[in-house]
């Protein structure tokens, strides 16, 4: 068994680890750095939101963390754990939705979800029992015994978080949930997410879509060229950067620019 990073005290809350923690973390490709120098400590239960523009380190920050991608340098965790000391541990514990997924096409759904369940060891009966009702909350009992090579992207979308989480992780990580997916399955996605949150489970959440940051996160971190720039509530972003909604205050943020001055594009008059 491999021994905690971390050592806690559970008698003080101070003394216990954050759920999710980067310190000095740094990735590179070549000359360019992807990720430079990220200290985070998210703690348990919130649901963070971690933004920024294209290219901005967000996506190799959350693939350091759960263990795709080796940090340059730095170190990263799960609680009380260093998920490149301990990963058994920290995969135990973690669930996770990248931007690009991978599935087994040649499985069904129900087979899929069946399979993730036996690699946490969840036994037979559980496993069906939670299948079941991701099947039903993610509306996909009807195309449960298809393909998922047949699927849309939005039902891939479904089955892949409903992969992510019926080992009932206590974190998970989400990138671009919302990526591809209809209003209906948006929907659908969003509460099964605030339902996790109200259960405990830490998430980190990583999304254009800002109306919805502003709905489901507790705290927010932007990324500017690879470094973590501001951390704040939703409404605290407002604050400090003067705007009214959190659109506005995200692209003041990462020194976004409107369209002043690009008088090419207007509509000609003649």
């Amino acid at each position: 068994m491999t021994q905690p990073l971390i050592e806690t005290d559970a008698s003080s809350a101070d003394t216990t680890p954050p759920a999710i923690w980067t310190k000095g973390l740094s990735r590179r490709f070549g000359k360019m750095h992807a990720v430079d120098s990220v200290d985070l400590a998210i703690k348990p239960g919130e649901f963070y939101g971690l933004l920024g523009q294209n290219g901005a380190g967000k996506t190799t920050t959350i693939k350091c963390i759960v263990g795709l991608l080796r940090p340059s340098s730095g170190t990263v965790g799960i609680g009380e754990f260093d998920t490149w000391q301990s990963p058994t541990e920290v995969k135990a514990r973690i669930g996770v939705l990248p931007e690009e997924f991978n599935l087994y096409e040649r499985l069904t759904g129900a087979e899929l979800l069946d399979f993730t369940a036996a690699m946490h060891g969840l036994t037979r009966t559980e496993a069906a029992t939670r299948r079941n009702e991701l099947l039903e909350m993610l509306d996909l009992t009807s195309a449960s015994s298809k393909l998922v090579g047949d699927y849309s992207r939005g039902m891939r979308k479904k089955v892949a978080l409903g992969a992510a989480i019926i080992h009932r992780p206590p974190v998970l990580f989400l990138d671009e949930p919302f990526e591809g997916v209809d209003a209906v399955s948006a929907r659908l996605i969003r509460q099964l997410l605030q339902q996790a949150a109200a259960g405990g489970t830490t998430i980190v959440f990583s999304s254009h879509e800002m109306h919805l940051v502003e709905k489901l996160c507790t705290r927010i971190g932007i990324m500017v060229d690879g470094r973590l720039t501001i951390e704040e509530t939703p409404q605290g972003l407002c604050d400090v950067t003067g705007k009214d909604n959190i659109e506005d205050a995200f692209i003041a943020a990462v020194g976004g620019e409107g369209l002043e001055g690009q008088s090419w594009y207007e509509t000609s008059s003649g």
